[in-house]
């Protein structure tokens, strides 16, 4: 969200709080899906089932030490502008956000078989880096990138908040669904032995048989972990990259 300079009135905004948490109710909907955001606005919201996926660099912290910035930089449009297009490139996508080095991404699941296709926005984002960290052997980074993956299904209530007036607002989910994925995504590739793709236990009980047979049940953290690639992708990778 971009700024536009507004000066801040204490008695505008003391009534703008005792508005929001005293008026009346807001009108919040049971839905089968999640709707556009045009719909949104300060007095209504929507329930819905839905998924969310979330990727995030492991050991982030320790980049600046490996690459200097405009390396660094290099390394993060590649990383950030491919995770964008796998999450952008399924129709099911609602939202799509960054956040510092994770990206992450609210996809419209009404049905089952939908499941499967945020499962395979994850195996995509696995192959995508695969084929990151090649690019990136051959222009001499010494430092390949690992990535955890989350995915959690659930429900969540979507609201428009932001100061209203001001032109300067956002879409926020608010449920477990994005919560649960980024502390899965934290779990991936996190230690010896764990896969980079880790699913929420509803998650998993939603996909197909054939989708479930990649992952083993974690008991340690009661969710299930696994390593998938994208068939396609591994083909042009094997033409292209070896």
């Amino acid at each position: 969200m971009d700024s536009n300079y507004k000066k801040y009135d204490h008695v505008a905004s003391a009534g703008r709080i005792r508005e929001y948490l005293t008026g009346p109710s807001a009108n919040y909907a049971e839905v089968d899906a999640l709707p556009d955001r045009d719909i949104l606005t300060y007095t209504n919201g929507f329930y819905a089932n839905c998924s969310a996926i979330f990727v995030d660099i492991r050991d982030s912290s320790q980049l600046p030490s490996k690459y200097k910035r405009p390396r660094l930089a290099r390394i993060y449009r590649a990383y950030l502008s491919e995770l964008v297009a796998v999450f952008n490139g399924s129709p099911l996508t609602r939202e799509v956000n960054i956040a510092g080095d994770a990206a992450w991404a609210v996809v419209n699941t009404p049905s089952k078989p939908d499941i499967d296709s945020v499962f395979a926005m994850g195996y995509r984002a696995n192959s995508t880096i695969k084929i990151i960290n090649y690019y990136m052997q051959k222009s001499g980074y010494d430092h390949p990138i690992k990535i955890g993956i989350g995915m959690s299904w659930g429900r969540a209530l979507m609201i428009k908040a932001g100061h209203n007036g001001s032109g300067i607002n956002d879409v926020v989910y608010m449920g477990d669904v994005v919560n649960e994925a980024a502390k899965l995504a934290n779990y991936g590739n996190s230690q010896p032995g764990i896969p980079p793709i880790v699913l929420s236990e509803n998650f998993h009980f939603n996909l197909s048989e054939n989708s479930q047979s990649f992952f083993r049940y974690d008991n340690m953290r009661e969710c299930y972990v696994g390593d998938a690639l994208d068939s396609a992708m591994g083909e042009w990778y094997e033409a292209n990259c070896t």
